[in-house]
């Protein structure tokens, strides 16, 4: 069974010292070549997508903390040790952290021309799961960490990391190609942390309705949705009013979507 989901995690500062990035490096270099040589790439993937099986694999590199450290730590090393033979292997990873997450569209880029992918294609989709874990599921936490990892094949799987600011906890979300058939209707096979209540899923398959709604506003011309705002009278309560609306940024916003 192919699995993929979230786990959340508690945010702590610092770095890993060199002498155990190194060794991290080595070992997870050494994990995955066992891997895909014993049970071929896709297997790694599959791995690699399930959270439970990442927290592992991380204790196993030597970063026990149960932290959002092991994440960066894990992944960076991982990239780091498999970049020399990535062609032998047949395994390339995107990204990272920060200001290196940024370079993924081009990092896809330069493998798709060499081998012969889509590039854009791949490019699009590393955006899609970033816009889909930071803005379609609302649940506070916000993107600084996305890795993508592709195959030779054109397989891919993505580790990407949120941090929410008032909860202190890291959210760390998995996708698998090979469990995705819609990007917009469940893509993750499994949701996986601590319950914190109830959240705003737009791609669950109970939110049609809603996409349907936002798709048609999306569609009107913005003058249509600015002439109500205008005219916007709310009760004397909590929620938003009409003096918080700012008419000016959302036009752009509705220019933009339409």
């Amino acid at each position: 069974m192919k699995r993929s989901g979230v786990a959340d995690l508690p945010l702590h500062s610092g770095r890993v010292p060199t002498w155990l990035a190194t060794r991290m490096a080595k070992l997870g270099t050494a994990v995955t070549e066992t891997i895909v040589h014993d049970y071929g790439a896709s297997a790694f993937l599959s791995r690699l997508s399930d959270p439970f099986w990442f927290q592992a694999l991380g204790a196993v590199m030597g970063m026990d903390w149960h932290s959002s450290g092991v994440t960066t730590s894990v992944m960076g090393a991982l990239k780091h040790g498999l970049e020399p033979q990535a062609d032998e292997l047949g395994i390339y990873i995107c990204g990272g952290r920060g200001r290196f997450s940024r370079n993924t569209p081009q990092e896809l880029r330069s493998i798709a021309e060499r081998r012969g992918f889509d590039g854009e294609a791949l490019v699009r989709t590393s955006r899609l799961t970033a816009r889909i874990d930071n803005n379609a599921i609302a649940d506070g936490f916000q993107i600084y960490l996305h890795n993508f990892v592709l195959t030779s094949a054109g397989e891919w799987a993505v580790v990407q990391q949120g941090l929410n600011d008032q909860s202190g906890l890291a959210r760390r979300y998995h996708w698998h190609s090979a469990s995705v058939r819609d990007f917009v209707a469940q893509p993750h096979t499994g949701i996986v942390g601590r319950n914190q209540g109830t959240i705003m899923n737009l791609v669950d398959f109970g939110a049609r309705p809603a996409q349907a709604a936002m798709l048609e506003v999306a569609h009107e011309h913005p003058d249509k949705a600015l002439e109500s705002a205008r005219h916007l009278r709310m009760p004397a309560h909590h929620e938003v009013r009409a003096g918080n609306v700012d008419l000016k940024r959302l036009g752009a916003v509705l220019a933009i979507a339409y």
